[in-house]
């Protein structure tokens, strides 16, 4: 009985048993963020070149996302045969025969000129979009399922790496509209998972303290790669050359980035995987300039809590325990029927949607606003960076409620006073520059929605919560195409509502600046009363 009693109490790496050993009253069982703040550094020279390597999937997303701003443009177009474009046409090609005018540039400019996507079937410029973005939101479910199980992060950023070049390479060669449309699906299927599998991986091996500013500097990497794009864009102008040129860097990501990122330790641990975990972490350890001690072993949060409230002479109580791991079980179903939840997934809700639909519109609107496209896009990529560091500035100094209501707002005024300005002369710069402020304020809100979100719900049902939000921001994208198709003051028009009810929808939910996490419901209405 000692003996199998020796054993266990070697299985579980604890000194439970009397008389204990130096070395086992010298072990420590702990969990990841404990052993980063104590041992391993919260962010060293490891973190920094994890952190790199792997955000750098987010320029791919960018690329494989935005590359239908240039690809489903409608290039430029002049009279021919001596056709009069004032006259009978009235400045519209709806309104004139196909010989009375061409396509500068040809029609292998963009997919709107070949497929002649004009007039009666201009509704398909904006559904191909639509339908890239849906594919997103299905792809973010998928491969955020698969990214907790057996795949791994690191294997499922492989994954959708690879399909994000097969499909986007395959998108070239596309000999019609339809299968123009279902490639796009399947690339908006791969790259809905590019961005969560790249934040994931990129911040779970930081440490408690420096992750929030670590997560929302991986925005950077995705207007970096909106910038860099419109630059290839610039320089490769008919759309197929476009898509084989932008799904490239895809290709040199998985072979010469991916082998230098290593997979998560929470995803080793949770997997059952402790000693690759532990391993990985003397190497971070190591790599940062510290050292982990033999006697620090891995274990889940819960084992630790757990362990800590056991008797140190009752071996029975911690096996108790341990083998108790699914007492706190939640789902969207509870968010719902709790009532104060329930308020705040539907606020959630509603602002992320509308946000979306205002970030994405503004995105893909510069092909409504007749000024240089290649320059917008980048002035608008560029206008998002302060907007980030500002809100990261600021988020902890104001809170989380006045930052959202304020950049809303200030998105919807610039949106709204876009609405009043036509597209001729001096008023059409004005108007861009409205549309690069609200995009700016709008890109703020973007930022701090993820890290706001989060903390209005408990543990156990957090994830469920945050992914009804963002799937609620996917359908803001996939309508946001619809919107822009309109044209004219239209598209900022219903930015500008979006911008400000949205604002007015945060007034009502509660601050959660320096509030704690709430692991439970019953925490949480604890905290509340």
């Amino acid at each position: 009985m000692a003996a199998t009693f020796s054993s266990l109490s070697d299985d579980l790496h604890t000194p439970i048993l009397p008389p204990p050993s130096k070395s086992s009253t010298e072990s420590e069982k702990i969990c990841i963020d404990e052993m980063l703040e104590k041992y391993c550094g919260e962010f060293g020279k490891w973190q920094l070149k994890h952190f790199i390597l792997t955000s750098l999937a987010w320029a791919l997303e960018a690329f494989h996302t935005m590359v239908m701003i240039f690809a489903d443009r409608e290039p430029d177009w002049s009279c021919v045969n001596g056709v009069d474009c004032a006259g009978g046409g009235g400045g519209s090609l709806c309104g004139m025969k196909a010989a009375e005018w061409e396509w500068i540039g040809g029609k292998a400019a963009s997919t709107v000129s070949e497929w002649s996507l004009i007039c009666g079937d201009k509704f398909k410029v904006g559904l191909v979009q639509a339908l890239f973005f849906a594919g997103c939101m299905i792809g973010a479910g998928v491969f955020g399922h698969l990214s907790d199980s057996s795949l791994g992060r690191k294997g499922s950023l492989l994954v959708v790496c690879a399909l994000n070049a097969i499909f986007g390479f395959l998108t070239a060669f596309s000999p019609n509209y339809w299968t123009y449309v279902l490639l796009r699906v399947l690339t908006g299927f791969s790259t809905g998972g590019v961005g969560l599998c790249a934040f994931v991986l990129a911040t779970e091996p930081i440490g408690p303290s420096k992750r929030g500013m670590a997560g929302m500097s991986t925005f950077y990497f995705f207007s970096c790669g909106i910038a860099i794009l419109s630059g290839i864009a610039y320089a490769f102008q008919t759309w197929r050359t476009l898509y084989i040129v932008s799904s490239i860097p895809s290709l040199l990501y998985i072979i010469l980035v991916l082998p230098f990122v290593s997979e998560s330790p929470r995803w080793y641990l949770v997997r059952g995987r402790i000693h690759e975990a532990t391993k990985l972490m003397s190497t971070i350890a190591s790599s940062n300039g510290k050292h982990l001690p033999d006697g620090a072993f891995l274990a889940l949060d819960e084992e630790v809590s757990k362990s800590k409230i056991a008797t140190n002479d009752d071996e029975s109580n911690l096996i108790n325990c341990i083998e108790n791991k699914d007492a706190q079980i939640g789902s969207i179903v509870d968010v719902i029927q709790y009532p104060v939840t329930r308020i705040r997934l539907f606020l959630a809700v509603v602002i992320n949607f509308s946000a979306s639909v205002v970030y994405y519109g503004l995105s893909l609107n510069v092909a409504n606003l007749e000024t240089n496209l290649y320059m917008n896009v980048l002035l608008n990529a560029v206008a998002e960076m302060p907007a980030f560091t500002i809100t990261a500035v600021l988020l902890d100094r104001f809170g989380r409620k006045p930052l959202t209501i304020g950049t809303m707002w200030f998105s919807g005024f610039f949106c709204l006073m876009g609405s009043l300005m036509s597209n001729i002369g001096v008023w059409k710069i004005i108007k861009m520059v409205c549309g690069v402020l609200g995009i700016f304020g709008m890109a703020g809100t973007y930022n701090l929605l993820f890290i706001y979100t989060a903390e209005l719900f408990p543990t156990v049902v957090r994830n469920a919560a945050l992914g009804t939000a963002t799937q609620a921001a996917q359908m803001g994208a996939i309508l946001a195409p619809f919107v822009v198709v309109l044209g004219g003051w239209l598209p900022f028009g219903v930015f500008a509502a979006c911008g400000i009810l949205g604002g007015m929808f945060a007034f009502y939910l509660p601050e959660t600046l320096n509030m704690p996490l709430y692991d439970t419901f019953n925490g949480l209405e604890a905290g509340l009363a």
